[in-house]
């Protein structure tokens, strides 16, 4: 047998091995899936591989804003303090259980700027990483907020405890006396409030503007998903609600 032969032969048999390896921890069950478990070292290295390089090519044409404003890194104190303590921490605030319990454990962000560019900090705070616990802030935290959060980032290794209670300890109304309000941080979840008169049809003009993909993202970024079958959202069936497959939107913009 020539050695081009003997080598391709080895590659089938090795692919075919690990096939069988991989099918048998599927459907064997064999891999634990527990959080009280930690991944294997192989396993997390891959992951986080894959992560770093995914992020730096999505994020490689992002254009990165000025993020010195002090204004704008209050805004991003005040979106940490309500998003992110729970599962990171801060100065002097320890993760909450939810944070400590998750594997692989999301750990705290002093040194996220060593790790990843603004750019890239933006977009995984954009997008958020599959099974990780990262949720994805798009469709719940303006622009400005998100690209704020990432400037209070950049601040946060230089904060004392001290220092980030004060910044975080934000009233929307000053006392009298008392210097401005630092911004509020979630206005997309104040703005989702239901408004006073429905929205008018979209115009022959405006329709063609519509993207149906930003529109099945807000669906399960919204959770619709947990109730609900939606044509091209992966996932379980869930029974909870009916499905969504024959949901059309007629010309007055009514469902």
């Amino acid at each position: 047998m020539g050695t081009a032969k003997t080598i391709l032969l080895t590659i089938a048999t090795l692919a075919v091995a690990g096939a069988g390896v991989a099918a048998a921890m599927v459907w064997g069950g064999l891999y634990n899936v527990a959080s009280t478990e930690q991944h294997t070292q192989v396993v997390f290295s891959a992951l986080e591989t894959a992560m770093r390089q995914s992020v730096r090519l999505r994020a490689r044409d992002i254009e990165t804003p000025a993020l010195d404003d002090e204004r704008m890194v209050q805004l991003g104190a005040a979106c940490f303090r309500d998003n992110c303590v729970q599962c990171h921490g801060a100065p002097g605030v320890a993760q909450s259980n939810i944070g400590k319990s998750m594997q692989p454990v999301p750990g705290p962000l002093v040194d996220a700027g060593q790790r990843l560019r603004p750019r890239e900090l933006y977009w995984v705070t954009r997008h958020g990483i599959k099974m990780s616990g990262m949720p994805a802030w798009e469709f719940h935290l303006a622009d400005d907020e998100l690209w704020a959060t990432v400037a209070f980032l950049a601040r946060l290794p230089d904060l004392t405890p001290q220092q980030y209670a004060a910044m975080t300890q934000f009233r929307e109304v000053p006392s009298p006396g008392t210097p401005a309000a630092a911004p509020a941080c979630g206005r997309l979840q104040r703005a989702s409030a239901p408004a006073p008169a429905p929205a008018p049809a979209p115009r022959p003009d405006t329709a063609a503007a519509i993207d149906p993909a930003r529109g099945q993202r807000a669906l399960y970024q919204y959770a619709c998903n947990a109730c609900h079958t939606i044509p091209g959202v992966t996932g379980y069936a869930p029974n909870v609600g009916p499905p969504l497959t024959a949901c059309r939107v007629d010309g007055g913009g009514r469902v």
